[in-house]
């Protein structure tokens, strides 16, 4: 397959609707927020995990498309699966002296594990089949607007043993949830390093783009029941190198609260928000495409 030969950045919005949309181990699992604004925030390994797991799902069987860091994976077995394939008998944390078996170590990983030719991978592990940059890089999600977490309180009518149910009939639990949060993030995906390192290709970039767009769909839970992907903007280079700083072509995407009269109140759901491509003096070499509109088109007829 042929490596992907532009560059491209985008912007991808989501929203979550009394759901958790990344939780924090270290604050008992609370949506993570930035303690000094009360911003949102996921990070990009949560985005990354649902990616992965639309494509376990949607290609499970078809060779070059497993998951190396697939749920409960032994990395070290994984590594030795390459050795094995190329018939290297001598496994050490180093690898092969011989430049040429170290390189085709680290290129069967990127061909045979789709994660690892999107994202990269340090594979140094005690079964040693190198490292690798990803073309596809994601920054942490941020929230458009501050959000409130809620600590929900619930029960459970029924006791886990004989013991307890000899003091109580139920159990209590909680949960965190927001009631509504729009979610930004930017990414960026490099030609470069995809036709140099990993091989990512042309394929592999419309099953990205599939994976964002639907990946919500098949990761419904009592904890996220209501995440939606909203927007999906790509800005395409024809350079491998890029024809305009991203930073520059971010700022050209601004989301806001729609203009109504009389009090502001808390926004509860994407209809609230409105989005603004700026393409005046958009540089010919950079095209836009907008991905995902039906939520626009239907707010719209509204």
């Amino acid at each position: 397959m042929t490596a992907i030969q532009h560059k491209y950045d985008f912007v991808y919005l989501f929203d979550a609707r009394f759901s958790n949309p990344n939780g924090d181990p270290d604050a008992g699992n609370l949506p993570r927020v930035d303690a000094e604004t009360n911003i949102g925030i996921t990070t990009d390994a949560c985005l990354k995990r649902k990616i992965r797991n639309f494509v376990s799902l949607t290609m499970e069987g078809q060779p070059g498309y497993e998951i190396y860091m697939a749920e409960r994976a032994i990395l070290n077995l994984q590594h030795q699966r390459a050795y094995n394939a190329l018939g290297i008998t001598t496994v050490s944390k180093k690898l092969p002296k011989e430049e040429a078996k170290a390189r085709e170590l680290t290129a069967w990983m990127c061909r045979n594990f789709y994660d690892i030719r999107t994202f990269g991978a340090v594979m140094t592990t005690e079964v040693n089949s190198g490292q690798v940059r990803g073309p596809v890089q994601i920054g942490f999600g941020s929230s458009v607007e501050p959000i409130v977490p809620m600590e929900v309180t619930i029960t459970r009518c029924a006791v886990t043993n004989e013991t307890d149910a000899e003091k109580k009939d139920r159990e209590m639990g909680r949960k965190h949830v927001i009631p509504y949060g729009l979610y930004r993030v930017h990414g960026h995906i490099s030609a470069n390093l995809a036709e140099k390192v990993t091989g990512f290709s042309e394929d592999d970039l419309a099953l990205f783009w599939r994976a964002l767009e639907g990946m919500f769909e098949d990761d419904r839970s009592a904890a996220r029941p209501e995440m939606t992907a909203r927007r999906l903007i790509v800005f395409e280079h024809q350079s491998k190198y890029g024809n305009a700083p991203a930073d520059a072509l971010f700022g050209r995407i601004i989301v806001r609260r729609k203009q109504i009269e009389g009090e502001l109140q808390p926004a509860r759901s994407y209809s609230d928000y409105e989005v603004l491509i700026d393409k005046e003096n958009l540089p010919t070499e950079i095209t836009i495409a907008d991905r995902i509109t039906a939520y626009e088109k239907i707010a719209v007829a509204a």
